[in-house]
Order: structure tokens, then C-alpha cells, then sequence
């Protein structure tokens, strides 16, 4: 099945999973996309199986907390960091020495690595040559009203995705740094963190917001082409699709697995 403006407006919650007591504060599926694994709040992680779509297994992490959870390029490792204990983006400050808290993502092929600094700022580098410095820097337009928040590369590594906790997202060519478009029309009235997504074939954008509803936007036109109704209980905070299979999951302090109800 090919991801269409149809088959988007399609998809509806397919299960919801309610294993945690506090919010969800990231999630990630592994490569090969049979797996996700969440981290949160109440210092648990929960690993999922997206074939079964149900719960597998749950590790706590009392001592340190548990944030931003990855996978490796390997499906049974992962890396999460703390946040119970101070070093917040320790080696990105301490090379780049930054004001304010810093928002960064790598390419796809993991050899760039893009830096949005001060909100207002995109700094590009080549890993293999860091120590020259950014070899592009995008200047963007400030906005006093709000923070960056992320920064995502799309699949095909042209586009950048800038996320913001207002009203409003940003998308940018990766290699010339113009914006390309403003998404807006969310609600996001309480400043929160809510996560944007790509979708794997780098054609859609998706964001969720505080009243539990994901907006999704054509990124060649520019143009809303969904708004699904998850019926979360409170801000969609996690929001990705999974990179392998015909699926997306969605989080506040629950986990929902989305489908689509087209036959094609």
C-alpha cells in the first residue's frame, strides 16, 4: 500500500495500550520496525511488539530516570538518557558551547549533523571534518513567542524539520535553507513539547497536539490533508510512523497503535 492523502485520512486507533502512570516522554522503533520501545515519566521503558501489538516486556529505571530512548542500528539495543541527573546535552554544549538549550539531529546516513541553536539558527557539520566547523549555517527568522524544540532530517535527507512548543512548524531545504513551509492550526496553547514526524517516504508531515488530535500536511504542496481524532487524555507529546510497515503510534501518558481501514 502507498501512503496517499486518502489512505492518511484513513487510519484510526487500532489498540491503545495503558501501562504507564505518568507521561511518555519519547519513543522509538527499532530498524526493522517489529519492535517500539517507549521511555517515561514513572521511570519505566516498555518494549512493544508491533506484529502482535501488544506489550512484551518492562524495565524501570528507579535510580536515574529514563528520556529520549533510541535504538542502535541494532534491534535489540538501545541508549536512553537520565533525567533525574544534570548533563542535559553535555557534549554538544561543551563542543559548541551554545546559548540556551540546543535542538540537533543527524542525517540519515549519519555522517551530518544539524544543530538549531538559539531558536533561531541551523548550523550544519560533517562529522568526518567537525573540528573545521559548520560548513553551513541557515539563518531563520525569530520568533519571541516560542522555542525550538527538534530538529528532524526527512528519509531522503533533503529536508529539515523545525518543531517549536507555539503554534507552528517549520520545514526547510536541507541544502539551501529555505523555508519551503509554515504548518499552523494546531493547538498548542500551553507551550508543550509535541513531537513532529516525517513519514517514511518523506512525503507527509504529522504532528500531534494538546487536545489529542494529529494534524498531517503534504510537504510538496504545503497543504493539510488530515486531522484524526485519537481520543488521547491529554497532549500527543510522542508521534512517529513506524519505517517499515503501514502503521504510526501516538503517546500522551497512554500508547496507541494506528492502522489504515483502506483495503488499498
Amino acid at each position: 500500500m502507498k501512503l496517499t492523502d486518502n489512505v492518511l485520512r484513513s487510519f484510526r486507533v487500532a489498540k491503545v495500550f495503558r501501562e504507564n502512570s505518568d507521561k511518555i516522554n519519547c519513543f522509538d522503533f527499532s530498524p526493522n520496525g517489529e519492535t517500539v520501545i517507549s521511555s517515561s515519566d514513572d521511570d519505566s521503558i516498555v518494549l512493544y511488539d508491533c506484529h502482535e501489538g501488544r506489550p512484551k516486556r518492562t524495565l524501570y529505571s528507579k535510580k536515574y530516570g529514563v528520556d529520549l530512548i533510541r535504538y542502535t542500528h541494532a534491534a535489540n539495543t538501545v541508549v536512553y538518557s537520565s533525567n533525574k541527573i544534570d548533563g542535559y546535552e553535555a557534549l554538544l554544549i561543551g563542543l559548541m558551547h551554545p546559548q540556551g538549550k540546543p535542538v540537533c539531529s543527524f542525517d540519515p546516513e549519519g555522517l551530518i549533523f544539524a544543530a538549531g541553536v538559539n531558536s533561531e539558527m541551523v548550523k550544519l557539520y560533517d562529522l568526518r571534518s567537525f573540528d573545521k566547523g559548520p560548513f553551513a549555517t541557515f539563518k531563520m527568522q525569530y520568533d519571541r513567542t516560542c522555542e525550538w524544540t527538534g530538529l528532524k532530517f526527512s528519509n531522503d535527507g533533503k529536508l529539515i524539520l523545525i518543531s517549536t512548543n507555539g503554534g507552528f512548524l517549520r520545514l526547510i531545504d536541507a541544502f539551501k535553507g529555505g523555508v519551503l513551509h509554515t504548518f499552523t492550526g494546531y493547538n498548542n496553547s500551553k507551550a508543550v513539547t509535541l513531537e513532529a514526524s516525517f513519514t517514511p517516504d518523506s512525503q507527509f508531515i504529522m504532528i500531534g497536539s494538546e487536545d489529542g488530535k494529529i494534524h498531517v500536511w503534504n510537504g510538496d504542496t504545503g497543504m493539510k490533508v488530515a486531522v484524526l481524532d485519537g481520543k488521547h487524555t491529554g497532549p500527543i507529546t510522542c508521534l512517529q510512523f513506524n519505517p517499515k510497515f503501514m502503521t504510526c503510534a501516538s503517546a500522551c501518558s497512554n500508547m496507541a497503535f494506528w492502522l489504515p481501514t483502506l483495503d488499498d
